[in-house]
């Protein structure tokens, strides 16, 4: 009796969950899948940050990985953390890159795979998402070497991409206000403007005091890596309100000089914390275990929002004007399976079922997927000091790797601002809108 009773049970706590996963499946392709897409990135950058700490018991039971950490000079924390955050950004890399490969060509919201596959399935993607997670960990250590050099290149083009991302939104942001024609929004300009240029001349100042400390002899570098940002700020806002300049304006200047100053400190603050010019190394607060982890969830947050931003709303990779996200999708019923779209339209219209015409989709669904790809590949760099055996288990991102590749990203930067202000002026035929 308790037997029937127990089956039954099951079967209903079975079926009640097979009802949810499909209600939350049509909850989120009716909502918006890049939140969701967003959500599977977050949940892998978590992953990889609590195995890289704590995967060690683990990965010491896998053979394959045993060996290769026997052969390497480096020690068992710093082996172990750097093979499971490999493993797991090598994971959501191919999941992505897979997806990416499937939707190339969807120009029309009619196409099966907008439907099916990048606003529906998600109870399959979910666990293929699971999958992908599970089989990096049975490949040889080869193989995470051969992607641990790869995603080196991969992080460098994420990073571009970041810096047109950052680019692209200054400036629709400032021509967003502009065209408000308001004095109040021009005054909103201003206000923006002054704050970002203080917040940078502050952040400038206090480098100087931090990273040049008294009795640490000349710190040449530091002071090259500080002054140089000064004199680029400097150069491209001058640039950006020259009369000749069409589209200069000392707003999105503004905004690109607190990047590029970020940049900098985050930089030198990559020093490694026996080198002498480094004075955040002898402050006990700014190395507590609290401010580092803050310090990283930023960083998610970051990468999270860079990834979103670059495969939904930039201009650069949309597929048309349209900015609406949302597609319909099959509706799942309890008599039977989804019901495709001809024949929601047949029901909603009658047995017209007229062809309104092509629905273009509103932004570029395998770049999208090929920037989450991408960014999985920054977050391996990012959280192991860009392949550094020696990081640290409490340190994220430290080393001298970590201080060139933010310094040629901020010079790098700067070059491309100046470019898209200079390249109308070198070029008037050509149309750089």
């Amino acid at each position: 009796m308790f037997a029937g009773v127990t089956a039954c049970a099951a079967s209903c706590c079975a079926t009640c969950a097979c009802q949810a996963c499909q209600c939350t499946s049509v909850a989120i392709a009716k909502t918006s899948a890049r939140i969701a897409y967003c959500t599977l990135f977050f949940l892998s950058m978590l992953l990889a940050w609590l195995l890289r700490d704590f995967a060690k018991p683990m990965l010491e039971k896998i053979p394959w990985i045993v060996r290769g950490y026997i052969d390497a000079n480096v020690s068992g924390s710093t082996w172990f953390g750097l093979q499971a955050v490999y493993r797991v950004s090598f994971g959501n890399f191919a999941f992505f890159f897979l997806l990416c490969i499937m939707m190339i060509g969807v120009t029309d919201r009619r196409d099966n795979r907008d439907k099916w596959i990048h606003h529906g399935s998600w109870q399959l993607k979910f666990l293929v998402w699971i999958i992908f997670m599970i089989l990096p960990f049975l490949l040889p250590n080869d193989v995470l070497e051969g992607y641990a050099w790869t995603a080196r290149f991969g992080s460098g083009i994420f990073l571009v991409l970041q810096m047109v991302i950052l680019l692209d939104f200054a400036d629709a942001w400032n021509q967003s206000w502009i065209s408000k024609e308001s004095e109040n929004w021009l005054y909103a300009l201003l206000a923006v403007t002054v704050f970002c240029y203080s917040l940078s001349i502050s952040l400038i100042a206090l480098m100087f005091y931090w990273f040049k400390p008294e009795g640490a002899g000349s710190c040449g570098l530091n002071v090259f890596f500080i002054v140089s940002t000064l004199i680029l700020s400097v150069l491209f806002s001058g640039i950006s309100v020259h009369p000749e300049v069409q589209r200069g304006s000392l707003m999105p200047s503004s905004v690109v000089t607190l990047y590029v100053t970020y940049l900098c400190y985050a930089a030198l603050a990559s020093l490694p914390e026996d080198d002498k010019c480094n004075g955040l190394s002898q402050d006990e607060t700014a190395l507590s275990n609290t401010s580092l982890a803050l310090g990283m969830m930023i960083t998610m947050v970051s990468v999270v929002y860079s990834a979103l931003r670059a495969g939904s709303n930039s201009k650069f990779l949309s597929a048309s004007d349209e900015d609406e996200e949302y597609t319909e999708v099959p509706k799942a019923t309890a008599a039977g399976p989804f019901e495709s779209e001809e024949q929601q339209d047949m029901e909603r219209n009658g047995d017209a079922g007229e062809d309104s015409g092509p629905k273009p989709v509103s932004y570029n669904y395998s770049m999208f997927h090929l920037i989450f790809a991408l960014a999985s590949m920054y977050i391996a760099m990012l959280m192991t000091g860009w392949g550094s055996d020696e990081q640290e288990k409490d340190r994220i991102d430290i080393g001298w790797t970590s201080v060139w590749v933010k310094m040629c990203s901020l010079w790098m930067t700067a070059a491309i601002y100046m470019w898209t202000l200079l390249a109308p002026c070198l070029f008037p035929d050509r149309d750089f809108s």
